[in-house]
C-alpha cells in the first residue's frame, strides 16, 4: 500500500468561507480556541497551539501581519515573514484550520473603527509606541468577531498586550476566555520571538542578559529593595552589557500594571524592553 500524503492544513482567506466553517463545528457542537499569530512561527508559538488544542475541540490559528499596530518608521515591511514554513509546523502540530486573510479582507476600503485601549495600556509600551495597543485591541476585536471562539491563547511573553486584551474581553462582555501560556525560551534563558532573527551572531550572545537582568531586579524587589535604585542598578547592567538603550526596565503590579511594592502582597511582574542595536527587544518575570 502506498503511503498516504500528509494532511495539509486548510487555509482560508475571505470571511465569509471562515463563518460557514466555523457554524459547522458549532453545529455539531464542537468547541473553538484561537491562537492569533503574525506568523514567523516558532516553538514558543506551537506551544500556545497545543495548549489550545487542550482547551477546544478546534484549533484556529490566525496568520496576519496586522498593519495598525505598526507606526511609519517600524518593520512592518520587513517584519519576517514564512508562510509556506508557517503551514509545515501547524500542520505537524495538528490545529485545525489558518485563517489568513489579505490586508484588504481584514480592513476593506472605508474601514474606520477602531478600539480605544484601557488602563492596562497607560504606561510602559505606550510611552514609546503610543499607537501599538489601539491597532492590537482593533484587530483582535475582529479576530474575535470572525472566529467566535471559546478560547484565545496568548504567550506572556507579551504581557502587557494580554493584560489589556483580558481588560478589552472583561470590559465589552466578549463572552469568550483568555488564557495566558508561560513564555518559551531558549537553554540560555533568551524569550523566543520572532524578531530574534535579526539579531547578528554577537548581538544573540548578548540578549540572554535581559532576562539575566530582569531576574536580578525582581529578587531585588522581592526582598524589598527601594524599587527606583534597583531599576536604575538593572538599567545600568544592560547598558554595560551592550544594549544601545533601554526604554524600561521596572517592576509592577501583575494585573493593573500600576505601581507595585513588596508590603502590598499582591503579585508583581518586572517587565523589560531594550534595543540591540535596531532590534527591540522585550521580556518579563513573575515577582
Amino acid at each position: 500500500m502506498p503511503a498516504k500524503p500528509p494532511r495539509t492544513i486548510a487555509t482560508i482567506t475571505k470571511i465569509s468561507r471562515l463563518r460557514k466553517r466555523i457554524a459547522e463545528w458549532r453545529a455539531a457542537g464542537e468547541s473553538i480556541a484561537l491562537v492569533p499569530t503574525m506568523g514567523a512561527l516558532h516553538e514558543g508559538h506551537l506551544t500556545l497551539v497545543n495548549r489550545a488544542k487542550r482547551k477546544a475541540t478546534r484549533t484556529v490559528v490566525s496568520i496576519f501581519v496586522n498593519p495598525g499596530q505598526f507606526a511609519p518608521h517600524e518593520d512592518l515591511n520587513t517584519y519576517p515573514r514564512d508562510m509556506a514554513g508557517d503551514l509545515g509546523k501547524l500542520t505537524t502540530a495538528g490545529a485545525d484550520l489558518v485563517w489568513s486573510p489579505d490586508v484588504d479582507e481584514m480592513y476593506p476600503q472605508g474601514f474606520s473603527t477602531k478600539i480605544q485601549a484601557g488602563s492596562a495600556s497607560d504606561s510602559l509600551e505606550t510611552e514609546f509606541r503610543p499607537h501599538f495597543f489601539g491597532g492590537v485591541t482593533t484587530v483582535c476585536c475582529k479576530l474575535f468577531n470572525q472566529v467566535a471562539p471559546d478560547f484565545a491563547v496568548f504567550g506572556e511573553k507579551d504581557y502587557q498586550q494580554l493584560c489589556v486584551i483580558r481588560q478589552m474581553v472583561d470590559d465589552l462582555d466578549m463572552g469568550l476566555k483568555i488564557v495566558g501560556v508561560p513564555t518559551v525560551r531558549g537553554r540560555d534563558g533568551l524569550a523566543l520571538s520572532s524578531r530574534n532573527a535579526y539579531l547578528s551572531a554577537e548581538e544573540r550572545q548578548i540578549a540572554p542578559t535581559l532576562n539575566q537582568t530582569l531576574k536580578s531586579l525582581a529578587e531585588a524587589a522581592s526582598r524589598g529593595q527601594r524599587l527606583g535604585s534597583a531599576e536604575n542598578r538593572a538599567k545600568a547592567q544592560l547598558i554595560k552589557a551592550g544594549f544601545k538603550s533601554v526604554d524600561y526596565i521596572v517592576v509592577r503590579d501583575a494585573e493593573t500594571l500600576g505601581v507595585w511594592s513588596v508590603k502590598s502582597g499582591r503579585p508583581g511582574r518586572a517587565l523589560a524592553a531594550a534595543w540591540l542595536d535596531k532590534t527591540r527587544l522585550i521580556d518579563n518575570i513573575k515577582v
